[in-house]
């Protein structure tokens, strides 16, 4: 994962120097290049924080952005002809936060604005437009949204010009034209974003969606080879995505890694206990090691089947990160009861081989797989049985230090264990006898 994330880096750094000196060439001052790197510096806290939104995949979407409205400048068109909403359409998509988006969004109008005859008019009309996408954008899981975020933003733009203009409607083309532009603009981040999403290596709420559909693939193989799994995630699913919620974080992000988190146990399904017919368990022909080696290796099967379905790596760390590197209790503890005396058994040899969760997500999910397991083994699941055992799970995962390396605050940890106990009380609920 590591190499990956470092080729891709090295490739876009690449593309920002080509057109860093592109735009040298074509006697674009470097002063805004400069501004933007200064202005990144001053939000740094801020945007470091946010998987992706790091100087040079910003720096790669202003000069892109830049260089198309430069071109559009030079070659005499004005700057009602500019598409300036995609920068912020794609930037609040592919980032998902509008702290960022505005940022981009501010740095870019000002820097195409001080370009044209009418620098304030200009920048007020690319800044209306660009703060309403962002605002109509900030939580949108469809393509309609954008395509609406877009004649809306139109529309924006026109009221500024009108009212910059005191109402003196002249040239009435330019009002068609900001109209269509807008228009165009949506339309061409629907199709631009797949390259973006694999450039950055992220992935956006709406192609997230498209991977909760329950005919991918996958899912459609885990429902018919793995229904006990399948079952499993879908409940994994919906205690992420509640918990995130709760605490603001992606929840869309949290609920698919968790549908895609076990894929690995679909080489050998019948394997685990979820899938298991009743009085049948194979692990009770094999070692503790054997059956410790199959448990543990989900993980790296999972991880190639992601890669073999072209799942976004966003979602690999979903697969690779629900257990960190918890110790397989189960057959540790057989492990220590049919050693010989000779024999070691070390708990490091029975422990998942990580990384440990390093986002909000992650660990959610990752505390929501090991929750809905130990709850589905209670005899009487009455609600104060229920929260007895989301509360020691939670607790021995911290302990433990699984939620070391994400930033998961004590606050947090009570508000998850709180929506988790509610939601598994509802699921467990006793029933009336009809009988």
């Amino acid at each position: 994962m590591r190499k990956l994330s470092v080729k891709n880096n090295l490739f876009i750094t690449g593309l920002c120097v080509f057109i860093f000196f592109y735009s040298y060439i074509i006697h674009m001052s470097l002063a805004i290049p400069l501004f933007l790197i200064i202005a990144y510096l001053c939000f740094y806290k801020n945007f470091s924080k946010i998987k992706n939104a790091n100087l040079t995949n910003l720096t790669f979407l202003f000069l892109v952005s830049f260089s198309i409205g430069h071109a559009m400048l030079k070659h005499g068109l004005s700057f009602y002809y500019i598409p300036i909403v995609i920068i912020p359409m794609l930037s609040v998509l592919l980032f998902n936060n509008p702290g960022v988006a505005y940022f981009l969004s501010l740095v870019t109008s000002l820097s195409l604005a001080s370009l044209t005859a009418e620098p304030f008019k200009a920048w007020l009309v690319f800044t209306a437009s660009c703060l309403t996408s962002v605002l109509l954008l900030k939580k949108a899981h469809t393509r309609t949204a954008v395509i609406r975020a877009g004649i809306i933003a139109g529309l924006i733009q026109l009221i500024s010009l009108i009212l910059l203009e005191h109402l003196w409607i002249n040239q009435p083309e330019r009002y068609l034209i900001i109209l269509v532009n807008s228009l165009v603009s949506g339309v061409i981040v629907l199709g631009v974003l797949p390259i973006f999403e694999y450039l950055l290596r992220t992935v956006t709420n709406i192609s997230l969606l498209e991977l909760a559909d329950f005919h991918h693939p996958i899912l459609q193989r885990m429902i018919l080879e793995a229904p006990g799994t399948y079952h499993h995630s879908l409940i994994v699913g919906n205690l992420s995505d509640t918990a995130c919620t709760a605490i603001g974080a992606n929840g869309l992000l949290a609920r698919i890694g968790a549908y895609y988190h076990d894929i690995g146990k679909l080489q050998k399904p019948e394997y685990f206990i979820e899938n298991q017919q009743i009085k049948m368990n194979l692990h009770d022909t094999l070692s503790p090691t054997m059956s410790k080696l199959i448990i543990m290796n989900h993980i790296k099967e999972g991880l190639e089947l992601a890669k073999k379905y072209s799942l976004s790596p966003v979602l690999w760390d979903f697969i690779q990160q629900h257990h960190g590197s918890s110790l397989v209790y189960y057959f540790y503890r057989r492990a220590l009861e049919g050693k010989e005396e000779d024999q070691e058994v070390t708990e490091e040899g029975f422990r998942y081989p990580g990384p440990k969760p390093n986002t909000k997500e992650t660990a959610i999910v990752l505390l929501a797989d090991s929750v809905e397991a130990a709850t589905r083994t209670l005899k009487e699941p009455a609600p104060a049985k229920i929260e007895e055992v989301v509360r020691k799970v939670i607790n021995n995962k911290f302990i433990d230090g699984q939620l070391d390396e994400c930033e998961l605050t004590l606050k947090d940890i009570e508000k998850i264990s709180s929506v988790f106990t509610k939601i598994l009380s509802g699921i467990y609920h006793s029933r009336v006898s009809y009988s």
